[in-house]
Protein backbone atom coordinates (compact mmCIF):
# COMPACT_ATOMS: atom_id res chain seq x y z
CA UNK A 1 0.00 0.00 0.00
CA UNK A 2 1.32 3.43 -0.90
CA UNK A 3 1.72 6.48 1.29
CA UNK A 4 -1.36 8.16 -0.24
CA UNK A 5 -3.63 5.19 0.57
CA UNK A 6 -2.28 4.99 4.13
CA UNK A 7 -2.92 8.71 4.66
CA UNK A 8 -6.48 8.38 3.30
CA UNK A 9 -7.22 5.46 5.64
CA UNK A 10 -5.76 7.37 8.60
CA UNK A 11 -7.91 10.38 7.70
CA UNK A 12 -11.04 8.18 7.53
CA UNK A 13 -10.27 6.71 10.95
CA UNK A 14 -9.76 10.22 12.42
CA UNK A 15 -13.08 11.32 10.88
CA UNK A 16 -14.83 8.35 12.43
CA UNK A 17 -13.29 9.05 15.84
CA UNK A 18 -14.48 12.70 15.65
CA UNK A 19 -18.09 11.68 15.07
CA UNK A 20 -20.31 11.74 18.12
CA UNK A 21 -22.77 8.93 18.84
CA UNK A 22 -25.66 10.76 17.16
CA UNK A 23 -23.69 11.23 13.92
CA UNK A 24 -22.58 7.58 14.00
CA UNK A 25 -26.16 6.41 14.46
CA UNK A 26 -27.32 8.70 11.64
CA UNK A 27 -24.66 7.28 9.29
CA UNK A 28 -25.57 3.70 10.22
CA UNK A 29 -29.27 4.41 9.64
CA UNK A 30 -28.45 5.99 6.26
CA UNK A 31 -26.58 2.85 5.27
CA UNK A 32 -29.49 0.67 6.44
CA UNK A 33 -31.91 2.81 4.39
CA UNK A 34 -29.80 2.33 1.25
CA UNK A 35 -29.74 -1.45 1.72
CA UNK A 36 -33.46 -1.71 2.53
CA UNK A 37 -34.36 0.53 -0.45
CA UNK A 38 -32.44 -1.74 -2.80
CA UNK A 39 -34.26 -4.78 -1.39
CA UNK A 40 -37.65 -3.07 -1.75
CA UNK A 41 -36.90 -2.16 -5.36
CA UNK A 42 -35.91 -5.79 -6.07
CA UNK A 43 -39.09 -7.15 -4.44
CA UNK A 44 -41.18 -4.59 -6.34
CA UNK A 45 -39.64 -5.72 -9.62
CA UNK A 46 -40.45 -9.32 -8.68
CA UNK A 47 -44.11 -8.44 -8.20
CA UNK A 48 -44.41 -6.32 -11.36
CA UNK A 49 -42.64 -8.83 -13.64
CA UNK A 50 -43.97 -12.02 -12.06
CA UNK A 51 -40.44 -13.40 -12.04
CA UNK A 52 -38.42 -14.59 -9.05
CA UNK A 53 -35.40 -13.01 -10.71
CA UNK A 54 -36.41 -10.06 -12.92
CA UNK A 55 -32.82 -9.30 -13.97
CA UNK A 56 -30.15 -11.88 -14.89
CA UNK A 57 -26.68 -11.78 -16.38
CA UNK A 58 -25.72 -14.02 -19.32
CA UNK A 59 -22.81 -16.08 -17.97
CA UNK A 60 -21.65 -17.97 -21.06
CA UNK A 61 -21.37 -17.63 -24.81
CA UNK A 62 -24.00 -20.30 -25.52
CA UNK A 63 -26.51 -17.72 -26.83
CA UNK A 64 -24.18 -15.84 -29.17
CA UNK A 65 -24.83 -13.98 -31.43
CA UNK A 66 -28.18 -13.05 -29.79
CA UNK A 67 -26.67 -12.43 -26.34
CA UNK A 68 -23.05 -12.24 -25.27
CA UNK A 69 -21.36 -13.04 -21.98
CA UNK A 70 -22.07 -10.16 -19.61
CA UNK A 71 -25.32 -8.96 -21.18
CA UNK A 72 -27.96 -7.96 -18.63
CA UNK A 73 -31.41 -9.43 -19.40
CA UNK A 74 -34.75 -8.07 -18.23
CA UNK A 75 -37.31 -10.83 -17.62
CA UNK A 76 -41.05 -11.24 -17.20
CA UNK A 77 -42.90 -14.41 -16.25
CA UNK A 78 -46.63 -13.95 -16.56
CA UNK A 79 -48.36 -17.30 -16.02
CA UNK A 80 -51.10 -16.69 -18.60
CA UNK A 81 -48.66 -16.18 -21.50
CA UNK A 82 -48.08 -19.32 -23.55
CA UNK A 83 -44.55 -20.54 -24.28
CA UNK A 84 -43.68 -20.20 -27.97
CA UNK A 85 -41.03 -21.73 -30.19
CA UNK A 86 -38.24 -19.21 -30.75
CA UNK A 87 -38.77 -17.47 -27.44
CA UNK A 88 -35.73 -17.00 -25.20
CA UNK A 89 -36.37 -18.31 -21.69
CA UNK A 90 -34.39 -18.44 -18.48
CA UNK A 91 -34.91 -21.69 -16.60
CA UNK A 92 -33.67 -23.51 -13.54
CA UNK A 93 -32.96 -27.20 -13.48
CA UNK A 94 -33.12 -29.35 -10.37
CA UNK A 95 -29.62 -29.81 -8.98
CA UNK A 96 -28.23 -26.60 -10.54
CA UNK A 97 -28.10 -23.27 -8.74
CA UNK A 98 -27.44 -21.06 -11.75
CA UNK A 99 -30.29 -20.35 -14.20
CA UNK A 100 -29.72 -21.04 -17.91
CA UNK A 101 -30.62 -18.67 -20.77
CA UNK A 102 -31.61 -20.57 -23.95
CA UNK A 103 -34.13 -20.56 -26.81
CA UNK A 104 -37.23 -22.78 -27.02
CA UNK A 105 -36.83 -25.04 -30.09
CA UNK A 106 -39.71 -27.55 -29.70
CA UNK A 107 -43.13 -27.62 -28.03
CA UNK A 108 -45.01 -30.73 -26.98
CA UNK A 109 -48.67 -30.04 -26.18
CA UNK A 110 -50.88 -32.67 -24.58
CA UNK A 111 -54.66 -32.99 -24.84
CA UNK A 112 -55.06 -31.99 -21.18
CA UNK A 113 -53.54 -28.55 -21.97
CA UNK A 114 -50.14 -29.14 -20.41
CA UNK A 115 -47.15 -27.99 -22.41
CA UNK A 116 -43.62 -29.30 -22.37
CA UNK A 117 -40.77 -27.78 -24.32
CA UNK A 118 -37.17 -28.32 -25.32
CA UNK A 119 -34.45 -25.65 -25.31
CA UNK A 120 -31.07 -25.10 -26.95
CA UNK A 121 -28.40 -22.43 -26.87
CA UNK A 122 -28.02 -20.65 -30.23
CA UNK A 123 -24.27 -21.32 -30.20
CA UNK A 124 -24.60 -24.99 -29.09
CA UNK A 125 -24.60 -27.98 -31.42
CA UNK A 126 -27.12 -30.08 -29.46
CA UNK A 127 -30.28 -29.46 -27.45
CA UNK A 128 -30.26 -29.05 -23.66
CA UNK A 129 -31.35 -32.53 -22.59
CA UNK A 130 -27.82 -33.09 -21.28
CA UNK A 131 -28.27 -30.09 -18.97
CA UNK A 132 -31.64 -31.15 -17.57
CA UNK A 133 -32.02 -33.20 -14.38
CA UNK A 134 -31.35 -36.95 -14.78
CA UNK A 135 -34.30 -38.57 -16.54
CA UNK A 136 -35.85 -35.23 -17.55
CA UNK A 137 -36.40 -34.88 -21.29
CA UNK A 138 -38.60 -31.78 -21.38
CA UNK A 139 -39.07 -28.58 -19.39
CA UNK A 140 -42.42 -27.37 -18.05
CA UNK A 141 -43.69 -23.92 -17.11
CA UNK A 142 -42.68 -24.46 -13.49
CA UNK A 143 -39.02 -24.59 -14.59
CA UNK A 144 -39.17 -21.11 -16.16
CA UNK A 145 -37.68 -18.21 -14.18
CA UNK A 146 -38.60 -15.71 -16.88
CA UNK A 147 -38.65 -14.74 -20.55
CA UNK A 148 -36.21 -12.25 -22.03
CA UNK A 149 -37.95 -8.95 -22.82
CA UNK A 150 -34.94 -6.67 -23.22
CA UNK A 151 -31.24 -6.40 -22.52
CA UNK A 152 -28.33 -4.06 -21.90
CA UNK A 153 -25.14 -5.23 -23.60
CA UNK A 154 -22.16 -6.04 -21.37
CA UNK A 155 -23.49 -4.23 -18.28
CA UNK A 156 -23.39 -7.48 -16.28
CA UNK A 157 -19.68 -8.08 -16.90
CA UNK A 158 -19.08 -6.39 -13.53
CA UNK A 159 -21.07 -9.16 -11.84
CA UNK A 160 -19.09 -11.85 -13.66
CA UNK A 161 -15.81 -10.16 -12.68
CA UNK A 162 -16.86 -9.94 -9.03
CA UNK A 163 -17.93 -13.59 -8.94
CA UNK A 164 -14.67 -14.74 -10.52
CA UNK A 165 -12.62 -12.59 -8.10
CA UNK A 166 -14.51 -12.59 -4.76
CA UNK A 167 -11.76 -10.70 -2.91
CA UNK A 168 -12.29 -7.75 -5.26
CA UNK A 169 -16.04 -7.90 -4.59
CA UNK A 170 -15.58 -7.80 -0.82
CA UNK A 171 -12.98 -5.02 -1.08
CA UNK A 172 -15.32 -2.84 -3.18
CA UNK A 173 -18.32 -3.52 -0.92
CA UNK A 174 -16.23 -2.76 2.18
CA UNK A 175 -14.95 0.52 0.72
CA UNK A 176 -18.50 1.55 -0.23
CA UNK A 177 -19.82 0.69 3.24
CA UNK A 178 -17.01 2.65 4.91
CA UNK A 179 -17.66 5.61 2.63
CA UNK A 180 -21.38 5.65 3.42
CA UNK A 181 -20.74 5.31 7.15
CA UNK A 182 -18.07 8.02 7.28
CA UNK A 183 -19.53 10.51 4.82
CA UNK A 184 -20.94 13.42 6.85
CA UNK A 185 -23.39 15.07 4.46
Amino acid sequence: MGITETLQIDEMIRDFNRMNKRQSLYQFLSFAMIVSSALMIWKGLMVVTGSESPIVVVLSGSMEPAFHRGDLLFLTNYKEEPVRVGEIVVFKVEGRDIPIVHRVIKLHEKDDGSVKFLTKGDNNNVDDRGLYAPGQLWLTKKDIVGRARGFLPYVGIITIFMNEYPKVKWAILSILAIFVLLHRE
